[in-house]
């Protein structure tokens, strides 16, 4: 009886780099708000804030005017191992309509972070669609442009994280 679950134990850890086999815990990522596009405004960026991935809230933004009268909408953001979520506790409205309006995450690796990625739709209670969530090498980008925020707003993405070193 020991001797098969000695087996088990060892047969389950062989071949534990596949899919989801890396981990955002312990990485530096930078948290920007973006507009892009064709707004009638220059492109333009809340400051980043920078910060390492541990346990709770990563960030917490405030309403910060970024230019023109666009304003960030106060936000939470936490992530995990594996996970980003996206809550708005604070104050509710419509996002700006833009080509893109919304999140860039970026983490600091030389190498492409991301295999994919999965919405949580038992989570998520925006209207997201495929085309609003990509990533590139470390980056992931979230659009929330024209949607609406508030406390009954969410998100939730599952990430395929590869198993990046550390920076």
């Amino acid at each position: 009886m020991i001797r098969a679950a000695v087996l088990a134990a060892a047969f389950a850890s062989i071949g534990g780099s596949g899919a989801g086999a890396g981990t955002l815990e312990g990485r530096l990522v930078t948290f920007s708000s973006r507009v892009w596009g064709d707004t009638g405004f220059p492109d333009d960026e809340a400051h980043g804030k920078t910060v390492m991935v541990g346990e709770g809230v990563e960030f917490g933004l405030e309403p910060e005017e970024i230019s023109g009268g666009l304003v960030v909408v106060p936000v939470q953001v936490e992530i995990k191992p594996q996970r980003v979520e996206l809550t708005y506790p604070l104050g509710s409205g419509n996002f700006y309509t833009a080509p893109f309006n919304g999140y860039e995450l970026r983490f600091e690796t030389e190498c492409a972070l991301f295999a994919g990625w999965t919405l949580d739709r038992d989570f998520t209670t925006m209207p997201i669609k495929p085309e609003d969530i990509f990533t590139e090498k470390g980056a992931l980008f979230i659009n929330v442009s024209g949607m609406s925020y508030g406390p009954e707003a969410r998100l939730a993405i599952d990430l395929d994280v590869t198993d990046c070193p550390l920076s």
